[in-house]
């Protein structure tokens, strides 16, 4: 398994819009509830994000990817993609991972949908604390996640603190 930073604006754009909407089709499967925006966009749409991706690959094939925003103070995961026959092979928890150790000290949010119970342990079991359950349009409840470094979580040697 392979982790490279991606774009949807090159030639993988359609693979990894295809991607996006098998996932999230999972996903609505999950919580009861097909309205989750990223089920439904275009491919201009994914364009139009001012997101950073990457993406995991075996061997050619696309198998997931990550997208976030960031400021100086935060990182936002706002998506986190698996391919549906690639489930339970460990993609999600490297590339979340992979975006925890490029944070450095900053925070890091997430949202998914309450009723995702595989998203929410994953986060769970990354140190993510759970945040607050809100309804973003009537009837479509998500989730909120956050991740802050601890003392403990630095490597030895740090000596923020």
């Amino acid at each position: 398994m392979r982790i490279t930073t991606i774009s949807p604006h090159d030639s993988l754009g359609p693979e990894l819009l295809a991607l996006q909407h098998a996932a999230y089709a999972v996903e609505a499967e999950l919580i009861g509830d097909d309205r989750i925006p990223p089920l439904h966009e275009s491919l201009e749409g994914l364009r139009s994000e001012p997101l950073t991706w990457l993406g995991t690959f075996d061997g050619e094939r696309l198998v997931g990817a990550v997208a976030w925003e960031e400021t100086p103070d935060e990182v936002d995961v706002n998506r986190l993609v698996v391919h549906p026959e690639e489930h339970r092979r460990g993609i999600g928890r490297a590339l979340v991972e992979e975006v925890m150790a490029r944070a450095g000290g900053r925070r890091i949010i997430v949202s998914t949908g309450r009723d995702n119970k595989p998203a929410r342990t994953l986060y769970e079991r990354l140190g993510f604390r759970p945040r607050r359950e809100h309804e973003v349009i009537p009837g479509l409840w998500i989730a909120s996640y956050l991740y802050e470094r601890t003392t403990r979580d630095r490597p030895r040697g740090d000596a923020q603190g």
